[in-house]
């Protein structure tokens, strides 16, 4: 199963893009697609839902346009947009039975299934309360059970994390790790460690357009040798900010111990292994 995206773009009134000139192949597995608010991501994801249309270019799943014939991946798919709504006065039964209808879903085990996504995703015991009651983490566990009722082969998260605890965050990518041996997984986020422990593949977006893709350690290539961490007055923070591309700090007693990216590191910095986070940074903020 292959999902092409060739030279995509969309082009709002004037000279607006959301997306631009955008080309990834995606296969069996995780893609990690990160970027910051407002890098085109949702716009993307909603191209390849087709809940819109490209401007220009050309989506196709197994050589198919999705935009000539969007039935072909919408029988596949299963999509949790970061405005997914819910009607308060059903329980978690009744709408993912009424979403199953609305997928073409049923059969006998169609019950069976809905009590094993709500036991999954760790919803079982308030099931028959009205969802208007859930709390937003709990909406959207019900959201990635409503994705999964068809057992789709290409799913589409957009920024499914939030609002999820610890618990629930790390049981979400264990359910997702499941998935991604039979599945094309596209899980979006502005959060390294949302993506870092899971993807197999990681495409980053700036501005409407890929800045780079490939494996993790591909994209941590990047900043190979170039991150240190240094001791700095407080009161230097913002001068040396514009100096170096400042990744996190700490506070260490009237100073701050500061994670940065450079290649003139200052005198009696340290150099650190690099990670993903440190080449998104990079790649995003200097690029």
């Amino acid at each position: 199963m292959t999902l092409e995206i060739q030279n995509v773009s969309k082009q709002y009134n004037g000279n607006k893009y959301g997306v631009k000139d955008f080309s990834l192949c995606i296969e069996k597995g995780i893609l990690g697609l990160l970027g910051p608010n407002g890098a085109g991501k949702s716009t993307l994801l909603k191209m390849i839902a087709t809940v819109s249309k490209p401007s220009d270019g050309i989506i196709s799943l197994n050589k198919n346009n999705i935009a000539k014939d969007p039935n072909y991946i919408r029988k596949q798919l299963g999509f949790l947009p970061q405005d997914f709504g819910v009607y308060p006065n059903l329980n978690a039964y009744e709408f993912l039975e009424y979403m199953a209808a609305m997928k073409g879903v049923g059969g006998s085990d169609l019950k069976l299934r809905i009590s094993v996504l709500l036991e999954g995703l760790n919803l079982i015991k308030a099931a028959k309360k009205p969802i208007g009651s859930y709390s937003g983490g709990m909406k959207q566990r019900l959201g990635i059970a409503q994705v999964l009722l068809n057992n789709p082969k290409i799913i589409i998260f957009d920024e499914p994390i939030v609002g999820l605890d610890p618990e629930e965050r790390v049981r979400f990518r264990n359910l997702i790790s499941d998935l991604a041996n039979n599945c094309i997984v596209i899980l979006s986020s502005h959060i390294v460690s949302d993506i870092d422990t899971i993807a197999d593949k990681v495409a980053i977006m700036k501005n409407g357009t890929l800045v780079t893709n490939g494996s993790q350690d591909d994209i941590i290539k990047n900043v190979a040798n170039k991150v240190f961490e240094t001791r700095i007055e407080k009161e230097n923070l913002v001068h040396f900010g514009e100096q170096h591309t400042v990744v996190s700090t700490t506070r260490k007693e009237d100073n701050l111990m500061v994670r940065y990216i450079t290649e003139n590191p200052i005198k009696d910095a340290t150099k650190k292994q690099a990670n993903l986070e440190d080449a998104y940074l990079y790649l995003t903020k200097t690029n």
